[in-house]
């Protein structure tokens, strides 16, 4: 099995807001906090003028101090190669930016997801929304009052997703007024919750936060995204455990990228840090093809023979299902194994 590595409990009991204000938002200076030499940096910290960097503390706390291959620091760290224009890739690889409303994404029947809050507390680098025009579908209440009338005039909608950035980035006393608008609409059954936040920032999960969550009247689930076992701190799952025991589905994704989980050890690990956290394995996604993330990619042979060694050494309800996301199709398209004995 893949070494992981031990992961440091910081102290959970501070202000979210005031944490996410301190991450660093330099190349040198997160260098300097791992012990790595600066003078190495080159010409990758230009990548920052294509897309800003940003990493907690808490998030930089459990990356290997001296290592320049941690799998965590490769997701945030800005890289030259992202200025490289690559056959295939665009700014908009899943036809996003034409929204039915402004803030409001209605690509499948029953569902529709919510650009809650732009922004978010870490910039992966391969982030398939770092080109999305967030400051284009900014939304002024009037604009979610009438999101909120869109999803009340159509019975085929059962369930709302949060998104962003990362709603979590959000205020909860926003929140908490959009959820219950919400949850009030007769035909909603479910609010979804799509966030990192916690990964990287687990004090985010707070009392206020599980106050308005848990008093919904709909099913809830919260989807974290975390790409390898280093991720689930002592922290995050103890704010996690919290959640679970007040009824809250848990769920993780991750992508498949390359030089951070492109291993069968890293993938089984993954699967087990999730379980043992009470988050259940939700979906493994090949790489968005977004322009600036193309070192980042996997091949679909590569992700299958992967995927079939996984197979073999967990059991099926720990395996997430390989997919991924083709703009304008109605669901996400399973990526065929073609396992052999």
């Amino acid at each position: 099995m893949a070494q992981i590595i031990p992961k440091n409990r910081l102290s959970v009991e501070t202000n979210w807001q005031k944490d996410l204000a301190m991450a660093f938002t330099r190349p040198e200076d997160l260098l300097d906090y791992l012990d790595l030499d600066v003078d190495q940096l080159g010409h990758h910290g230009a990548a920052r003028r294509l897309f800003p960097m940003r990493v907690p503390r808490h998030f930089a706390s459990l990356m290997e101090k001296g290592n320049w291959h941690d799998p965590l620091l490769r997701q945030v760290m800005p890289l030259s190669q992202e200025f490289e224009a690559a056959p295939g890739y665009s700014t908009d690889p899943l036809d996003e930016h034409d929204t039915a409303g402004k803030g409001l994404l209605h690509k499948y029947q029953s569902r529709v997801l919510l650009i809650v809050k732009g922004g978010c507390a870490v910039n992966c680098r391969y982030c398939f929304r770092r080109h999305f025009p967030y400051a284009d579908n900014a939304v002024s209440k009037q604009e979610w009052e009438n999101a909120i009338a869109y999803i009340a005039a159509d019975p085929a909608i059962n369930e709302v997703i949060f998104s962003g950035g990362d709603p979590l980035m959000a205020k909860d006393t926003h929140l908490a007024w959009l959820a219950g608008e919400i949850s009030r609409i007769p035909h909603i059954r479910r609010l979804r919750i799509h966030t990192r936040l916690p990964v990287v920032l687990p004090q985010r999960l707070d009392a206020e936060f599980s106050d308005w969550l848990t008093s919904l009247p709909v099913k809830t689930i919260l989807v974290l995204h975390a790409n390898h076992a280093n991720e689930f701190s002592p922290a995050l799952n103890d704010r996690l455990d919290a959640l679970r025991r007040h009824g809250v589905t848990l769920l993780n994704q991750a992508v498949l990228l390359k030089g951070v989980n492109d291993t069968a050890d890293a993938l089984v690990d993954l699967q087990e840090a999730s379980f043992e956290a009470g988050v259940m394995p939700y979906y493994l996604y090949l790489l968005d093809k977004v322009q600036g993330a193309a070192h980042f990619e996997v091949s679909d042979d590569e992700a299958r023979s992967l995927m079939a060694e996984v197979i073999k050494r967990l059991p099926g309800f720990l395996v997430p299902k390989l997919t991924r996301e083709i703009g304008g199709q109605p669901g996400k398209t399973p990526v065929d194994l073609h396992l052999h004995p």
